[in-house]
Protein backbone atom coordinates (compact mmCIF):
# COMPACT_ATOMS: atom_id res chain seq x y z
CA UNK A 1 0.00 0.00 0.00
CA UNK A 2 1.16 3.22 -0.90
CA UNK A 3 2.29 5.79 2.18
CA UNK A 4 -0.99 8.17 1.76
CA UNK A 5 -2.95 5.04 2.44
CA UNK A 6 -3.36 2.70 5.38
CA UNK A 7 -5.88 0.19 7.28
CA UNK A 8 -5.73 -0.39 10.76
CA UNK A 9 -7.87 -3.08 12.25
CA UNK A 10 -9.46 -1.51 16.09
CA UNK A 11 -11.67 -4.54 17.04
CA UNK A 12 -13.28 -7.94 15.39
CA UNK A 13 -16.83 -8.93 16.79
CA UNK A 14 -16.15 -12.43 19.22
CA UNK A 15 -18.94 -14.10 17.17
CA UNK A 16 -18.98 -12.94 13.60
CA UNK A 17 -16.21 -11.90 10.51
CA UNK A 18 -18.01 -7.67 11.90
CA UNK A 19 -14.97 -5.50 12.37
CA UNK A 20 -14.27 -2.06 12.97
CA UNK A 21 -11.30 -0.06 11.50
CA UNK A 22 -9.57 3.22 10.33
CA UNK A 23 -8.89 3.74 6.61
CA UNK A 24 -6.20 6.64 6.07
CA UNK A 25 -6.50 8.44 2.72
CA UNK A 26 -4.84 11.92 1.52
CA UNK A 27 -8.38 13.69 2.54
CA UNK A 28 -8.91 12.30 5.75
CA UNK A 29 -9.87 9.22 7.88
CA UNK A 30 -13.11 7.37 7.30
CA UNK A 31 -14.23 5.09 10.48
CA UNK A 32 -15.58 1.57 9.47
CA UNK A 33 -17.77 0.51 8.99
CA UNK A 34 -19.46 3.19 7.13
CA UNK A 35 -21.95 4.29 4.70
CA UNK A 36 -20.78 6.09 1.92
CA UNK A 37 -23.23 8.30 -0.27
CA UNK A 38 -23.15 8.53 -4.43
CA UNK A 39 -22.31 11.80 -6.19
CA UNK A 40 -22.34 10.41 -9.62
CA UNK A 41 -21.90 13.76 -11.52
CA UNK A 42 -20.08 15.06 -8.73
CA UNK A 43 -22.80 16.06 -6.23
CA UNK A 44 -24.79 14.07 -4.26
CA UNK A 45 -28.24 15.21 -5.49
CA UNK A 46 -30.30 17.93 -4.19
CA UNK A 47 -27.43 18.69 -1.64
CA UNK A 48 -24.41 20.76 -0.81
CA UNK A 49 -21.30 19.53 0.77
CA UNK A 50 -21.40 21.22 4.06
CA UNK A 51 -24.97 19.42 3.69
CA UNK A 52 -23.37 15.90 2.88
CA UNK A 53 -20.31 16.48 5.10
CA UNK A 54 -23.39 17.36 8.32
CA UNK A 55 -24.82 13.42 7.64
CA UNK A 56 -21.73 12.25 9.37
CA UNK A 57 -20.57 11.19 6.07
CA UNK A 58 -16.94 10.75 5.41
CA UNK A 59 -16.25 9.49 1.80
CA UNK A 60 -18.52 9.67 -0.93
CA UNK A 61 -18.55 8.45 -4.30
CA UNK A 62 -18.55 9.93 -8.29
CA UNK A 63 -18.49 7.96 -11.35
CA UNK A 64 -16.06 7.96 -14.21
CA UNK A 65 -18.46 7.14 -17.24
CA UNK A 66 -21.00 10.39 -16.15
CA UNK A 67 -18.10 12.21 -15.44
CA UNK A 68 -16.11 11.64 -18.42
CA UNK A 69 -19.46 12.31 -20.51
CA UNK A 70 -19.93 15.56 -18.59
CA UNK A 71 -18.58 17.83 -18.32
CA UNK A 72 -14.89 15.68 -18.98
CA UNK A 73 -12.02 15.01 -17.19
CA UNK A 74 -10.12 17.66 -18.82
CA UNK A 75 -12.38 20.42 -16.92
CA UNK A 76 -12.08 18.80 -13.85
CA UNK A 77 -8.26 18.21 -13.95
CA UNK A 78 -8.13 22.20 -14.44
CA UNK A 79 -9.99 22.69 -11.85
CA UNK A 80 -7.43 21.07 -9.83
CA UNK A 81 -9.55 17.75 -9.53
CA UNK A 82 -12.52 16.55 -8.14
CA UNK A 83 -12.18 17.53 -4.54
CA UNK A 84 -11.91 21.47 -5.66
CA UNK A 85 -14.13 21.48 -8.37
CA UNK A 86 -17.19 20.15 -6.05
CA UNK A 87 -15.54 21.86 -2.75
CA UNK A 88 -15.40 18.53 -0.99
CA UNK A 89 -12.80 17.91 1.33
CA UNK A 90 -12.97 14.51 2.46
CA UNK A 91 -11.84 11.53 1.01
CA UNK A 92 -13.61 10.56 -3.08
CA UNK A 93 -13.90 6.92 -4.69
CA UNK A 94 -14.18 7.04 -8.27
CA UNK A 95 -16.45 4.16 -9.61
CA UNK A 96 -14.60 2.56 -12.93
CA UNK A 97 -17.62 3.01 -15.53
CA UNK A 98 -17.80 -0.59 -15.70
CA UNK A 99 -21.11 -1.03 -14.49
CA UNK A 100 -22.97 1.88 -16.71
CA UNK A 101 -20.90 0.75 -19.50
CA UNK A 102 -22.13 -2.66 -19.44
CA UNK A 103 -26.12 -2.23 -18.56
CA UNK A 104 -25.60 -0.57 -21.79
CA UNK A 105 -26.20 -3.74 -23.25
CA UNK A 106 -28.29 -2.48 -26.37
CA UNK A 107 -25.63 0.28 -27.30
CA UNK A 108 -22.09 -1.30 -26.62
CA UNK A 109 -19.78 -4.59 -27.94
CA UNK A 110 -16.98 -5.84 -25.57
CA UNK A 111 -13.78 -7.06 -27.24
CA UNK A 112 -10.76 -7.96 -25.16
CA UNK A 113 -9.38 -5.00 -25.92
CA UNK A 114 -12.34 -2.93 -24.34
CA UNK A 115 -16.10 -1.57 -24.78
CA UNK A 116 -17.29 0.49 -27.89
CA UNK A 117 -20.81 1.86 -27.07
CA UNK A 118 -22.62 4.95 -28.45
CA UNK A 119 -23.06 7.75 -25.92
CA UNK A 120 -26.81 8.28 -24.82
CA UNK A 121 -25.91 11.83 -24.66
CA UNK A 122 -24.96 12.99 -28.39
CA UNK A 123 -25.15 9.64 -30.49
CA UNK A 124 -20.88 9.34 -30.81
CA UNK A 125 -18.82 6.10 -30.66
CA UNK A 126 -16.65 6.03 -27.23
CA UNK A 127 -13.86 3.22 -26.99
CA UNK A 128 -13.36 2.60 -23.19
CA UNK A 129 -10.32 0.79 -21.99
CA UNK A 130 -9.05 -0.25 -19.04
CA UNK A 131 -6.06 2.04 -19.63
CA UNK A 132 -8.86 4.88 -20.70
CA UNK A 133 -10.77 4.03 -17.69
CA UNK A 134 -7.68 5.27 -15.13
CA UNK A 135 -6.40 7.91 -17.19
CA UNK A 136 -9.55 9.82 -16.59
CA UNK A 137 -9.74 8.33 -12.99
CA UNK A 138 -5.87 9.71 -13.28
CA UNK A 139 -7.07 12.85 -14.11
CA UNK A 140 -10.44 13.28 -12.05
CA UNK A 141 -7.55 12.43 -8.84
CA UNK A 142 -10.13 11.03 -6.65
CA UNK A 143 -8.63 9.14 -3.57
CA UNK A 144 -9.65 5.40 -4.47
CA UNK A 145 -9.87 4.82 -8.05
CA UNK A 146 -11.73 1.20 -9.47
CA UNK A 147 -10.06 -1.15 -11.77
CA UNK A 148 -12.18 -1.72 -15.20
CA UNK A 149 -14.05 -4.50 -15.16
CA UNK A 150 -16.81 -6.78 -16.68
CA UNK A 151 -19.99 -7.05 -14.33
CA UNK A 152 -21.69 -9.83 -15.52
CA UNK A 153 -25.79 -9.48 -15.46
CA UNK A 154 -27.97 -12.15 -13.42
CA UNK A 155 -29.09 -14.79 -15.04
CA UNK A 156 -26.17 -15.53 -16.64
CA UNK A 157 -24.98 -18.75 -17.80
CA UNK A 158 -21.76 -20.35 -16.18
CA UNK A 159 -19.52 -19.75 -19.35
CA UNK A 160 -20.49 -16.72 -19.85
CA UNK A 161 -19.42 -15.66 -15.89
CA UNK A 162 -16.06 -17.39 -16.25
CA UNK A 163 -15.08 -15.31 -19.27
CA UNK A 164 -16.24 -11.86 -17.86
CA UNK A 165 -14.69 -12.69 -14.84
CA UNK A 166 -11.23 -13.91 -16.30
CA UNK A 167 -11.51 -10.62 -18.70
CA UNK A 168 -11.54 -8.60 -15.17
CA UNK A 169 -8.61 -9.95 -14.05
CA UNK A 170 -6.98 -9.29 -16.96
CA UNK A 171 -8.64 -5.83 -17.19
CA UNK A 172 -7.09 -5.27 -14.19
CA UNK A 173 -3.57 -6.21 -14.53
CA UNK A 174 -3.71 -3.75 -17.29
CA UNK A 175 -4.93 -1.15 -15.03
CA UNK A 176 -2.04 -1.89 -12.45
CA UNK A 177 0.41 -0.90 -15.41
CA UNK A 178 -1.64 2.16 -16.63
CA UNK A 179 -2.13 3.71 -12.90
CA UNK A 180 0.48 6.73 -12.95
CA UNK A 181 -0.59 8.13 -9.75
CA UNK A 182 1.24 7.05 -6.40
CA UNK A 183 -1.85 9.79 -4.32
CA UNK A 184 -4.49 7.72 -5.49
CA UNK A 185 -5.01 3.88 -4.34
CA UNK A 186 -6.28 1.63 -7.21
CA UNK A 187 -9.08 -1.13 -6.05
CA UNK A 188 -9.33 -4.15 -7.92
CA UNK A 189 -12.99 -5.88 -8.24
CA UNK A 190 -13.76 -9.28 -7.23
CA UNK A 191 -16.27 -10.96 -9.85
CA UNK A 192 -17.60 -14.48 -10.40
CA UNK A 193 -21.33 -13.80 -10.19
CA UNK A 194 -23.16 -16.45 -8.27
CA UNK A 195 -20.82 -19.07 -8.23
CA UNK A 196 -19.47 -19.43 -5.12
CA UNK A 197 -16.35 -21.04 -6.67
CA UNK A 198 -15.54 -18.69 -9.37
CA UNK A 199 -15.59 -15.88 -6.14
CA UNK A 200 -13.42 -17.55 -4.33
CA UNK A 201 -11.21 -18.44 -7.15
CA UNK A 202 -11.28 -14.57 -8.26
CA UNK A 203 -10.71 -13.17 -4.80
CA UNK A 204 -7.21 -15.64 -4.28
CA UNK A 205 -6.24 -14.26 -8.07
CA UNK A 206 -6.38 -10.76 -6.74
CA UNK A 207 -4.89 -10.90 -3.22
CA UNK A 208 -1.50 -11.88 -5.02
CA UNK A 209 -1.69 -8.55 -6.77
CA UNK A 210 -1.38 -6.98 -3.05
CA UNK A 211 -3.48 -4.22 -4.01
CA UNK A 212 -4.81 -1.46 -1.13
CA UNK A 213 -8.01 -2.48 -1.25
CA UNK A 214 -10.67 -4.70 -3.19
CA UNK A 215 -14.44 -4.65 -3.82
CA UNK A 216 -17.19 -6.99 -4.36
CA UNK A 217 -18.66 -6.19 -7.48
CA UNK A 218 -21.81 -8.00 -9.41
CA UNK A 219 -24.34 -8.08 -6.67
CA UNK A 220 -27.53 -6.25 -6.43
CA UNK A 221 -28.05 -6.69 -10.27
CA UNK A 222 -31.09 -8.20 -10.46
CA UNK A 223 -30.18 -11.51 -7.87
CA UNK A 224 -32.72 -12.53 -4.85
CA UNK A 225 -31.36 -11.00 -1.21
CA UNK A 226 -30.23 -14.90 -0.07
CA UNK A 227 -27.68 -15.12 -3.37
CA UNK A 228 -26.32 -11.99 -2.43
CA UNK A 229 -25.88 -12.97 0.99
CA UNK A 230 -24.05 -15.69 0.01
CA UNK A 231 -21.73 -14.21 -2.38
CA UNK A 232 -20.41 -11.97 0.07
CA UNK A 233 -19.91 -14.19 3.03
CA UNK A 234 -18.08 -16.24 0.49
CA UNK A 235 -15.78 -13.58 -0.56
CA UNK A 236 -14.96 -11.00 2.28
CA UNK A 237 -13.34 -13.82 4.67
CA UNK A 238 -11.07 -14.63 1.32
CA UNK A 239 -9.96 -10.80 1.08
CA UNK A 240 -6.51 -9.85 2.84
CA UNK A 241 -7.96 -9.22 6.87
CA UNK A 242 -5.20 -5.84 6.54
CA UNK A 243 -7.19 -4.00 3.44
CA UNK A 244 -10.12 -2.36 3.41
CA UNK A 245 -12.81 -4.58 2.01
CA UNK A 246 -15.55 -2.63 -0.25
CA UNK A 247 -18.81 -3.92 -1.17
CA UNK A 248 -20.65 -2.13 -4.29
CA UNK A 249 -24.04 -1.02 -4.58
CA UNK A 250 -25.25 -1.96 -1.41
CA UNK A 251 -27.18 0.07 1.07
CA UNK A 252 -30.20 -1.21 2.83
CA UNK A 253 -29.97 -1.57 6.45
CA UNK A 254 -30.50 -5.84 6.51
CA UNK A 255 -27.69 -5.94 3.13
CA UNK A 256 -25.12 -4.10 5.34
CA UNK A 257 -25.89 -5.77 8.30
CA UNK A 258 -25.49 -9.36 6.89
CA UNK A 259 -22.56 -7.85 5.14
CA UNK A 260 -20.83 -6.52 7.76
CA UNK A 261 -21.51 -9.54 9.49
CA UNK A 262 -19.12 -11.05 6.76
CA UNK A 263 -16.36 -8.87 6.87
CA UNK A 264 -17.33 -5.50 4.58
CA UNK A 265 -15.93 -2.42 5.63
CA UNK A 266 -17.95 0.20 3.56
CA UNK A 267 -20.61 0.68 1.04
CA UNK A 268 -22.31 2.93 -1.76
CA UNK A 269 -25.82 3.10 -2.82
CA UNK A 270 -27.95 4.99 -4.66
CA UNK A 271 -31.63 4.47 -2.49
CA UNK A 272 -31.31 7.09 -0.24
CA UNK A 273 -31.30 10.10 -2.74
CA UNK A 274 -33.58 8.17 -4.70
CA UNK A 275 -36.22 7.14 -1.93
CA UNK A 276 -36.11 10.58 -1.48
CA UNK A 277 -36.40 12.16 -4.92
CA UNK A 278 -39.81 9.53 -4.84
CA UNK A 279 -41.24 10.56 -1.30
CA UNK A 280 -39.87 7.97 0.87
CA UNK A 281 -38.30 8.22 4.07
CA UNK A 282 -35.95 5.60 5.63
CA UNK A 283 -36.98 5.14 9.14
CA UNK A 284 -34.92 2.89 11.24
CA UNK A 285 -35.22 -0.01 8.42
CA UNK A 286 -38.93 0.86 7.35
CA UNK A 287 -39.82 3.13 4.45
CA UNK A 288 -42.85 5.51 4.91
CA UNK A 289 -43.97 6.98 1.86
CA UNK A 290 -44.78 10.57 3.26
CA UNK A 291 -47.10 11.07 0.17
CA UNK A 292 -49.68 8.75 1.87
CA UNK A 293 -53.10 10.44 3.41
CA UNK A 294 -51.90 9.15 7.06
CA UNK A 295 -48.72 12.00 7.16
CA UNK A 296 -51.05 15.15 5.65
CA UNK A 297 -52.04 16.19 9.50
CA UNK A 298 -49.27 14.57 11.44
CA UNK A 299 -47.36 16.87 13.19
CA UNK A 300 -44.35 15.15 14.43
CA UNK A 301 -40.87 14.91 13.71
CA UNK A 302 -39.82 12.72 10.81
CA UNK A 303 -38.15 10.23 13.22
CA UNK A 304 -37.55 12.04 17.04
CA UNK A 305 -34.94 9.77 17.52
CA UNK A 306 -32.86 10.93 14.71
CA UNK A 307 -30.37 14.26 15.40
CA UNK A 308 -30.56 15.19 11.24
CA UNK A 309 -31.11 18.97 10.30
CA UNK A 310 -35.21 17.57 9.09
CA UNK A 311 -36.07 15.60 11.99
CA UNK A 312 -34.81 18.44 14.64
CA UNK A 313 -36.92 21.23 12.71
CA UNK A 314 -39.74 19.60 10.45
CA UNK A 315 -42.44 17.79 11.26
CA UNK A 316 -44.40 14.59 8.53
CA UNK A 317 -46.93 17.08 7.79
CA UNK A 318 -45.14 19.95 6.14
CA UNK A 319 -42.88 17.01 4.29
CA UNK A 320 -45.83 15.48 3.01
CA UNK A 321 -46.90 18.91 1.58
CA UNK A 322 -43.77 19.40 0.35
CA UNK A 323 -43.35 16.30 -1.65
CA UNK A 324 -47.06 16.30 -2.52
CA UNK A 325 -46.35 19.62 -4.19
CA UNK A 326 -43.27 18.75 -6.01
CA UNK A 327 -41.56 21.55 -4.17
CA UNK A 328 -37.35 20.62 -4.18
CA UNK A 329 -36.96 21.51 -0.86
CA UNK A 330 -39.18 18.51 0.24
CA UNK A 331 -36.09 16.12 -1.78
CA UNK A 332 -33.90 17.98 0.00
CA UNK A 333 -34.99 17.30 3.25
CA UNK A 334 -35.67 13.64 3.07
CA UNK A 335 -32.05 13.22 1.11
CA UNK A 336 -30.67 14.73 4.40
CA UNK A 337 -32.64 12.92 6.51
CA UNK A 338 -32.19 9.27 4.49
CA UNK A 339 -27.99 9.55 4.24
CA UNK A 340 -28.27 10.68 8.02
CA UNK A 341 -30.29 7.35 8.83
CA UNK A 342 -27.49 5.32 6.81
CA UNK A 343 -24.85 6.60 8.24
CA UNK A 344 -25.85 6.65 11.92
CA UNK A 345 -27.05 3.06 11.43
CA UNK A 346 -23.48 2.06 10.17
CA UNK A 347 -21.43 4.20 13.29
CA UNK A 348 -24.08 2.42 15.60
CA UNK A 349 -22.88 -0.67 14.56
CA UNK A 350 -19.03 0.32 14.31
CA UNK A 351 -19.69 1.17 18.32
CA UNK A 352 -21.65 -1.99 18.60
CA UNK A 353 -18.52 -4.03 17.18
CA UNK A 354 -15.84 -1.85 19.44
CA UNK A 355 -17.71 -3.28 22.50
CA UNK A 356 -18.32 -6.51 21.11
CA UNK A 357 -22.24 -5.89 21.76
CA UNK A 358 -22.37 -6.54 17.49
CA UNK A 359 -24.40 -9.81 17.78
CA UNK A 360 -26.28 -9.57 19.84
CA UNK A 361 -27.58 -5.78 19.78
CA UNK A 362 -28.07 -6.98 15.41
CA UNK A 363 -29.27 -10.39 16.01
CA UNK A 364 -33.02 -9.53 14.25
CA UNK A 365 -31.10 -7.89 11.43
CA UNK A 366 -28.69 -11.32 10.89
CA UNK A 367 -32.28 -13.51 10.87
CA UNK A 368 -32.17 -15.18 8.00
CA UNK A 369 -36.14 -13.77 7.35
CA UNK A 370 -35.01 -10.23 8.33
CA UNK A 371 -37.09 -7.85 6.05
CA UNK A 372 -37.19 -4.11 5.80
CA UNK A 373 -41.39 -2.63 6.10
CA UNK A 374 -42.81 -0.22 3.74
CA UNK A 375 -45.94 1.91 4.82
Amino acid sequence: MTPSFSFHLQAQCSHTHARAGCFTTPHGVVETPRFMPVGTLANVKTLTPAQVEATGAQMILANTYHLHLQPGETIVSKAGGLHSFMNWRGPILTDSGGFQVFSLSEIRSIAEDGVTFRSPKDGQFIHLTPEKSIEIQNALGADVIMAFDECPPYPASREAVIEATQRTYRWLKRCVVAHQRSDQALFGIVQGGVYPDLRQEAAEALTELDLPGYAIGGVSVGEPADLIEKIVQTTAPRLPAHKLRYLMGVGTHREMVQAIAAGVDVFDCVIPTRLARHGSAMVRGARWNLKNARYKEDFTPLDPDCSCYTCQYFTRAYLSHLLRSQELLGYTLLSIHNITELVQFTQQIRAAILADRFANEFADWLQPNAMEAAT
